[in-house]
């Protein structure tokens, strides 16, 4: 008669994978207890997927792009207020909003490093010694939650970049020093020398502001420069004449918002000079 045969486990060894080999557990081995699905069968217990969690992780993040959003709309509107010179308290709630943004952020950040970190650390267990993954998910949030301080929130990006337009926006508007109270040639020129792209040599439509140099681009023109040069495998000079800068990278750039405003007001003007 036809022995029987137990199905080979494709991680171990076939003596190991068929029962044999020495120790006490003959009959399967350890690593047998994750399938192909990418799934953990925890010891007389349910069946954990990774692959669920992964997911689920994604959804999360998500909502971090949802918050992002938020806090751009946020910017928008206090630069309109200080434009439209708005009273300065409805810019300071729009600036409380962003807090709270930023908490929500910080919270929802904390949330997926501890469930991504309980995934890595389950990965390295052996299957019959499975931790409770959700008291173990909660320690680890709770741990990053209990190190938070009111300064984090200071240090959110997209907080800071709120901080920095408004400042600049003010600074136009509401300042002693603004282009209306220097000479109209000369402010003139000097307008026209800031609107214009180092790359395409016209005037911008969406101008990127580089955080290491300060210098500003044609956000298409400097990303397809990045991009054309990553291709070659080779660095980007900043194309502002006299930059040492040697390494622009797509990360560094950030929108400037207060530069796109001047140039759409300038453009305004020039449409209702041509009109009269």
């Amino acid at each position: 008669m036809r022995r029987f045969r137990p199905p080979r486990c494709r991680r171990c060894p076939p003596a190991v994978a068929a029962g044999g080999g020495a120790g006490p557990r003959r009959d399967r081995c350890a690593a047998g207890l994750r399938d192909e699905s990418n799934n953990f069968k925890m010891s007389d217990g349910p069946r954990v997927s990774f692959n669920a969690i992964d997911s689920a992780l994604s959804s999360l993040k998500n909502c971090q792009t949802f918050i992002k959003s938020g806090m751009d709309v946020t910017t928008q509107v206090a630069l309109d207020l200080v434009e439209s010179f708005n009273d300065e308290e409805e810019v300071n709630n729009m600036e409380k909003v962003m807090l709270e943004y930023a908490t929500m952020d910080r919270k929802l950040n904390n949330y997926i490093k501890a469930f991504e970190e309980t995934i890595h650390q389950v990965k390295r267990e052996k299957p019959e010694n499975l931790p409770d993954l959700e008291n173990l998910a909660r320690e680890k949030f709770l741990e990053m939650e209990s190190m938070n301080s009111d300064s984090d929130l200071q240090q959110n990006e997209k907080y800071m970049y709120f901080k920095d337009q408004l400042k600049e926006m003010k600074k136009q508007y509401h300042g002693t020093d603004t282009i209306e109270q220097i000479d109209e040639d000369i402010a003139v020129t000097r307008s026209q020398m800031n609107f214009i792209c180092p790359i395409t040599q016209v005037t911008m439509k969406r101008p990127v502001r580089n955080k290491v140099c300060g210098h500003i681009y044609e956000e298409d023109a400097i990303l397809e420069m990045i991009q054309t040069q990553k291709q070659k495998k080779k660095k980007v000079r900043c194309p502002k004449m006299g930059c040492s800068h040697v390494d622009v990278k797509g990360s560094d750039l950030v929108q400037d918002e207060i530069l796109k405003r001047m140039i759409d007001t300038q453009k305004k003007q020039s449409w209702s000079t041509l009109d009269t």
